[in-house]
């Protein structure tokens, strides 16, 4: 060995923490195991009654019925799907030194890169899931919805692995600001479709309202409902809010646990952005889930999540019992939401324009294990504009909720002199995001937030339960 390939033998320091193929987790963590008290069930919207099992096998597969009310703390991995999520998982956790070092800041900045999957987000662990599990009882289409394009993306991956249509009802405004997502998607096979839409008899009920509606991601749920309940052959498939999700995620937050051991580390703080909950869910879960067996390195652990002021589900929405979707044919969820008649402002973080959150994600938020924060689309577009300077990925608009927390806590961490253990959830490329991104260079960007005349209709426009 030369001098040089000794000195940088001695000099590396770990930039990038990586797992081998094996080391991919076997099973998914199932945080409703570890609930001081159960969660609030999903009632029928006509009896008001709990919801049965059988009530949701018009839109879901059995086994992700089973799941979904499941309170077994591990539930396997299907080997057909640990295959596929072997062609970019485990995903590597960064050191953001480069960010360190622009802030002066004494904190440790640590993130899960989830954008090198194909579809460029964490959303394919969860799709290529359900994909699969829909195949194994005979589905031969699904019908989702989606608001940026990363979800409908990932089901149209997941569908073609598996061999399965599929039709996404992509948010209006979202398939006209993103139109390579639409593309994505048609490239795997699926069909794209703007919503709201001629398509279904809600759709058109909405047009006829408001021709120029910019939709909503509770538009664009009902109308993929009522496409799968006329259809024998076809199912319904959920990127986001339902328990079944975000168990498939928690592959993100084990693998986290294996990469900060390997670190001796454990985070201080979690971050990250929340529209629907899946992503951050993952990713925190398995560290909440130490905190509620009472393990000592969670108990000071902050978990925080990033949403937009322009939609604030979490930081003033009520918690209450909800649709989940526009044309209420959704069980009715205990959640914090805004309304399940909420159309957002046309923002540029197309996936956080939801009107409420997963119920698991809102009950440990009010429950006093989580918080939330939110932000303007301008200070999130500079804190993805100096991630991009220091660490050079383009992150998606979404996830520059979650970097302007980051950034803000380490420059309190400079300001204390604490040297904290910083994560954020890092969920997904902003390639097909440019658009946004140069709107935000030419000063063309608006901030929006949701009127406080708003908040106190709020409750009177809620399912009375």
């Amino acid at each position: 060995m030369d001098k040089n390939a000794q000195w940088c033998t001695k000099m590396v320091r770990r930039k990038r923490v990586e797992l081998a193929e094996d080391e991919l987790p076997r099973a998914w963590y199932n945080i409703q195991a570890d609930l001081p008290t159960p969660l609030d069930p999903p009632l029928n919207p006509q009896t008001l009654e709990p919801l049965m099992p059988e009530d949701l096998e018009p839109i879901f597969p059995k086994e992700l019925i089973r799941q979904e009310a499941s309170t077994e703390r591990w539930i396997k991995i299907p080997e057909d799907v640990l295959e596929v999520y072997r062609i970019w998982r485990p995903t590597p956790l960064y050191r953001a030194e480069r960010l360190e070092e622009f802030l002066r800041t004494p904190a440790r900045i640590y993130y899960k890169w989830e954008g090198v999957s194909p579809p460029g987000s964490h959303k394919p662990n969860t799709a290529v899931a359900q994909a699969y599990f829909n195949m194994k009882e005979g589905v031969q289409r699904l019908t989702t919805e989606t608001g940026a394009g990363q979800w409908g993306s990932a089901l149209a991956f997941g569908c073609q692995l598996f061999g399965l249509d599929c039709t996404v009802y992509m948010v209006r405004v979202s398939y006209n600001q993103k139109p390579y997502r639409r593309i994505l998607m048609e490239v795997w096979g699926a069909e794209c479709v703007p919503s709201p839409s001629e398509r279904t008899e809600f759709g058109r009920k909405i047009l006829e309202q408001d021709p120029n509606s910019p939709g909503s991601l509770g538009i664009a749920i009902s109308e993929a409902i009522e496409d799968a309940v006329k259809h024998d052959d076809t199912k319904y498939s959920l990127g986001s809010v339902l328990n079944h999700v975000l168990l498939h995620q928690t592959v993100i937050g084990l693998e986290l646990k294996k990469q900060f051991e390997m670190l001796d580390e454990y985070p201080d703080v979690m971050f990250g952005c929340v529209g629907g909950g899946s992503n951050f869910a993952g990713a925190c879960f398995p560290f909440i889930g130490d905190k509620l067996q009472g393990k000592p390195e969670a108990r000071g652990l902050r978990v925080v999540s990033c949403e937009p002021k322009a939609c604030p589900t979490l930081t003033k929405g009520i918690y209450a019992y909800d649709h989940g979707d526009t044309a209420c044919l959704t069980p009715l969820l205990k959640m914090y939401t805004l309304g399940h008649d909420f159309v957002p402002p046309p923002i540029h973080a197309g996936g956080l324009r939801y009107h409420g959150d997963a119920p698991l994600l809102c009950k440990l938020t009010h429950d006093g294990y989580m918080e939330a924060v939110a932000y303007h689309q301008n200070e999130v577009f500079e804190a993805a504009m100096l991630f991009a300077k220091t660490e050079g990925f383009v992150i998606a608009p979404e996830t520059a909720h979650c970097v302007r927390a980051a950034i803000d806590e380490a420059l309190r961490c400079k300001e204390t002199g604490e040297e904290k253990v910083i994560f954020f959830a890092n969920s997904g490329h902003g390639h097909f995001d440019l658009a946004a991104y140069d709107a935000f260079l030419r000063k063309k960007l608006v901030d929006y937030e949701y009127p406080e005349e708003e908040i106190k209709r709020l409750a009177e426009r809620l399912p009375r339960v």
